[in-house]
């Protein structure tokens, strides 16, 4: 697949112009490498959703499902790829090779056509546009 092949044209994005990922993901990377640190930034999501009745890596099984979240509605695409891009010393957090490793090692998914890769988030495009505001309800349909 191209990079950017759910993106809205003339933009730049690495897949899609909507990666959401959750705290339950970055909670579980932070279990399996407690020396390391996971800050949302680390992974650039423009969504961060919490599910607090969940754990683990809980996005794994929305592949192709719709996610609703306020007056919102997103497809779900395809889990999110991670790269080196995720180690890298970012401001003023420094850099970690632990980050891809703890994610290769106990996160690898099926992305696509793309094969088993180590992923964290996903992938997804707007079905209905609208607002999501801070605490809305995240559905799946």
């Amino acid at each position: 697949m191209p990079a950017g092949f759910a993106a809205p044209s003339g933009t730049f994005f690495d897949f899609s112009a909507i990666h959401l990922l959750t705290t339950n993901t970055l909670d579980r990377l932070r279990e399996l490498a407690p020396e390391s640190h996971f800050p949302v930034r680390r992974f650039r999501p423009n969504i961060v959703v919490e599910l607090p009745q969940a754990r683990g890596f809980v996005e794994n099984d929305w592949a192709r499902r719709v996610v609703a979240i306020g007056e919102v509605r997103l497809k779900v695409i395809i889990p999110t790829p991670r790269c080196v891009m995720t180690t890298l010393a970012q401001g003023d957090l420094p850099s970690d090779p632990r980050i891809l490793r703890v994610t290769a090692a106990h996160n690898r998914v099926r992305a696509g056509g793309l094969g088993e890769l180590p992923c964290a988030g996903v992938y997804a495009a707007v079905l209905t546009p609208g607002t999501i505001r801070r605490g809305d309800p995240v559905r799946l349909e």
